[in-house]
C-alpha cells in the first residue's frame, strides 16, 4: 500500500513520537512542514515569508494527503489558508478568526451562549487615554486580542496595575499584533473587528473557577469531542502547572460544556477540522464560562491521550485533514490518568545551573513512560525568557502517567526532587505545584 503523505507544521523529532501513536501510522508518511524553531516561539513572524515558505515546500511532494498542526499562531492561522490554496480539508480562515481574535470570538460566543459569557470591552494600548477605554469593573484581565501561553496577560485589580500593564504591552504587543493582522488581511471582516486589529487589547470579567479544556472536532457538519482535560492553576489561579487527564469534573458539567461548545462552533461555522475550547466551572454556584476557543488539537495533550487511551490526539486531527470520520482508540492504554506538568519559578533570576544530560535521563529512568523537556539553559535570566506568562517562568516539563492521581503527583514529585536546578538567589522551583483536584 502506497503511504499517504501527511504534512506536520512545525514537527520536529520529539512530537513526531507522538504523531506516530496514531492507528495505522505505518500507513502514514509525516513530514515537516517549516522548521519547529520558524513557528514556536521564534525572534518574529514574517507571516507571508512563513506562508510562501511553506506552499512552496508542500508543493514539492507529488501527492499530499492533507496537513495538521498542534502548534497556536502562526500555525494554526497558515493552515486554512494553506489547505485553500492546495484543495485540502480545513476550516475557512473566516471561521478560525472568528475563534483565535479574541474580542471577535467573545462577541460570537454572546451571540449564542450570552450566559457563559464574561462582560467584556476592548482596549487600545496605544490610545491617548486607554483607561478611558474600560468599561468593565475592577477586578479584570487584561490581554492582547491574539496571544498564547497567557503571554502579556495581566490581571487588573487596580487603575495602578493597569498604568503599570499598558507600557509592557506596548513594548511587546507587535510582535505578534502585526503578523496577526496580515492574518486578518486574508479575511472579510465586519465593521466591529476591522478596528480591533492584532495590536489591541481585550478587558475581560474575571471567571471564578476550576478550569477545563475539551478537545473536539467537526467532520462535514458533525460535532464531536473526543477528550476533556483539567487545566489545574496555582492557588492564587495565575499559572498552568499540569494538564490532567481525563478530567474530574462531574459528568453533568462535562456534557454542558459539550452543549455549549456544539452551539458555538456550529454558529461560527466551524467544520473539517479538529478544535479546543476552555472553560471554567464556579463549585459554589455552579456557574460555567467560557474563555477561550482554539483551532487545533493541543501538542501539550497527546502524551496524556497515549498513556490512556493508546493513541494520540493526533489521530483526529489526521482523520479530519483526510476527509474521513476520525475513529478514536478508547481505554487502551496502560494507564488511568496522565499529565504534563510545568516546572515553574515565580521569582526571577538568573538560572546558574540545569540538571545534565546524564541527571534528566536519570530521573526519567525513575518513572516508567517518564518524558522530561527542559525550558532553560544555564545563564538564562528568568525575566528575559520569550513568551512567559506574567508571573512565572516555565523550567521544564515532566510528562507521567499513574493508576490514580495520588500516584501521579507522587511521581512528579519524586521526578522533580531529582533535578538539580540552581539559581542566583538561592531559591528553588515552587512547593505549591504538587497539590492535588478533588471534586
Amino acid at each position: 500500500m502506497e503511504k499517504l503523505t501527511v504534512l506536520v507544521m512545525g514537527l520536529d523529532p520529539f512530537h513526531l513520537e507522538h504523531v506516530k501513536h496514531v492507528r495505522d501510522a505505518e500507513h502514514y508518511d509525516f513530514q515537516g512542514l517549516l522548521d519547529v524553531h520558524e513557528v514556536v516561539k521564534p525572534v518574529d513572524y514574517p507571516f507571508e515569508g512563513m506562508l510562501d515558505k511553506a506552499e512552496a515546500r508542500a508543493r514539492e511532494f507529488p501527492e499530499v494527503a492533507g496537513i495538521i498542526t498542534h502548534w497556536d499562531f502562526p500555525a494554526s492561522t497558515m493552515l486554512p489558508i494553506l489547505c485553500q490554496r492546495l484543495g485540502l480539508h480545513s476550516a475557512s480562515i473566516e471561521a478560525v478568526l472568528k475563534c483565535e481574535h479574541k474580542y471577535w470570538s467573545r462577541l460570537e460566543q454572546q451571540a449564542v451562549i450570552p450566559e457563559l459569557v464574561p462582560e467584556f470591552c476592548a482596549i487600545d494600548p496605544f490610545a491617548e487615554d486607554p483607561a478611558a477605554q474600560i468599561e468593565i469593573d475592577y477586578p479584570f484581565w487584561l490581554k492582547p486580542v491574539k496571544g498564547f501561553s497567557s503571554h502579556l496577560g495581566f490581571r487588573i485589580d487596580t487603575r495602578e496595575d493597569f498604568d503599570r500593564a499598558i507600557p509592557i504591552i506596548r513594548r511587546h504587543i507587535r510582535r505578534i499584533g502585526e503578523p496577526f493582522n496580515v492574518a486578518l488581511s486574508y479575511a472579510k471582516l465586519p465593521p466591529e473587528i476591522q478596528k480591533i486589529d492584532g495590536n489591541c487589547c481585550i478587558a475581560e470579567q474575571i471567571i471564578k473557577g476550576k478550569q477545563c479544556g475539551i478537545e473536539g472536532f467537526v467532520h462535514n457538519g458533525r460535532f464531536a469531542v473526543h477528550g476533556a482535560v483539567d487545566t489545574v492553576k496555582d492557588p492564587k489561579l495565575w499559572s498552568f502547572t499540569r494538564y490532567e487527564y481525563p478530567s474530574s469534573w462531574p459528568e453533568r458539567i462535562q456534557k454542558r460544556m459539550y452543549q455549549a461548545a456544539e452551539k458555538l462552533m456550529n454558529h461560527i461555522g466551524f467544520d473539517n477540522s479538529p478544535f479546543g475550547v476552555e472553560f471554567f466551572w464556579n463549585e459554589e454556584n455552579d456557574d460555567l464560562g467560557i474563555l477561550e476557543v482554539n483551532t487545533r488539537i493541543s501538542q501539550s495533550h497527546s502524551d496524556q491521550f497515549i498513556k490512556v487511551e493508546g493513541a494520540s490526539n493526533h489521530q483526529v486531527a489526521i482523520d479530519v485533514a483526510l476527509g474521513r470520520e476520525p475513529a478514536f482508540c478508547r481505554d487502551e492504554g496502560k494507564y488511568a490518568v496522565a499529565a504534563k506538568f510545568m516546572l515553574r519559578r515565580y521569582a526571577d533570576a538568573i538560572v546558574t545551573r540545569v540538571p545534565n544530560q546524564e541527571e534528566v535521563a536519570a530521573a526519567a529512568r525513575s518513572e516508567p513512560d517518564c518524558f522530561i523537556e527542559l525550558e532553560v539553559n544555564e545563564g538564562d535570566q528568568l525575566s528575559e525568557l520569550r513568551d512567559q506568562d506574567s508571573y512565572s517562568f516555565e523550567l521544564a516539563n515532566i510528562w507521567l502517567g499513574a493508576q490514580t492521581q495520588d500516584e501521579l503527583l507522587d511521581k512528579y514529585r519524586r521526578v522533580a526532587e531529582q533535578l538539580p536546578f540552581e539559581f542566583s538567589d538561592g531559591g528553588r522551583p515552587e512547593e505549591f505545584q504538587f497539590q492535588k483536584v478533588r471534586y
